[in-house]
């Protein structure tokens, strides 16, 4: 099977979507929580309500089947109204799993989750979306996007053995769903994911992330693509936002972050492994990438 870039920087975040639960709300009611720096959803299972970023000079109403996916760098609120009072809810975790009743009515039913990522990572995926991503039940991945919507209610309303893992699952495929929704999308900024929506420029994508320690050239890359070699050139940094080769260099340089972490392979064998012909050639161009000497990079927590 080819090489899927979408599978592939997915897997070296180790994307996994979390469900903190959800709320049956009805009457006036609202939720505020600050950018927390998290990637995070709100699916809209039941009823209609608003959602607003900070900011935003207007809120958008919001309805049964719609998915919106926010990167964390700004607050939003949700809530029965445009006016209606929120409360913060920024640093509250739900003690208890599953779907809480608020108040005597639930006209409306939001599931709430977060998108967890490596922390050597995460920036390949927050880098690459807008503030905010909105899927709508009209669009053209409304019926899976609603099949999971109604899983996920199902299992988070359930006390059937494994339905937490069952509703982390079917989390992380509403995560999917979303980003291949993006990729049609006009707002994405330059990017990977922005580059894929190219069929010829995805095509040099899954070359080089297929085989990463090929020494390509921008003649071969091109070739791949079916394109000249300039206007190849002039397409790739056009939606990926940086040269062909950088992004090779770049992404060699997150799986040896990967590698660095997760193995004790020797450096030089890495170097080997990533295409270069000497452990210094290496070490140079990863400290201009990540700012730090492979070896110094080993020896940092990771969660630092």
């Amino acid at each position: 099977m080819s090489s899927d870039p979408l599978s592939d920087v997915l897997r070296l975040t180790e994307a996994r979507s979390v469900v903190s639960g959800g709320y049956a709300v009805g009457g006036a009611w609202g939720f505020h929580t600050a950018a927390p720096g998290l990637v995070s959803f709100a699916a809209i299972a039941r009823g209609t309500c608003w959602g607003r970023l900070d900011g935003a000079r207007e809120a958008t109403r919001l309805e049964a089947g719609d998915v919106g996916l926010l990167s964390g760098r700004d607050g939003w609120t949700i809530g029965s109204s445009p006016t209606a009072p929120a409360i913060d809810v920024t640093h509250h975790e739900k003690k208890s799993s599953g779907i809480v009743q608020l108040g005597p009515r639930s006209d409306c039913v939001v599931i709430f989750g977060r998108v967890a990522l490596n922390p050597s990572s995460a920036a390949l995926l927050t880098e690459v979306l807008p503030a905010s991503v909105l899927v709508r039940a009209s669009s053209t991945s409304a019926p899976s996007l609603r099949w999971l919507i109604e899983a996920l209610l199902a299992e988070q309303t359930s006390s059937t053995p494994g339905a937490s893992v069952a509703s982390e699952k079917l989390a992380e495929l509403i995560f999917v769903q979303i980003l291949r929704e993006e990729l049609d999308a006009a707002t994405l900024p330059p990017g990977w994911l922005r580059a894929m929506r190219d069929e010829r420029i995805v095509r040099a994508l899954r070359a080089m992330h297929e085989d990463p320690a090929r020494a390509w050239t921008l003649d071969e890359l091109a070739t791949e693509a079916a394109m000249s070699r300039t206007r190849f050139a002039v397409a790739f940094k056009a939606t990926a936002g940086v040269a062909p080769l950088t992004y090779l260099t770049e992404w060699r340089m997150r799986l040896a972050q990967r590698a660095l972490r997760d193995e004790a392979t020797p450096i030089r064998q890495l170097a080997e492994t990533f295409g270069y012909a000497s452990e210094s050639a290496f070490s140079s161009a990863f400290k201009r990438v990540v700012g730090v000497s492979p070896r110094d990079f080993r020896s940092i927590p990771p969660d630092t």
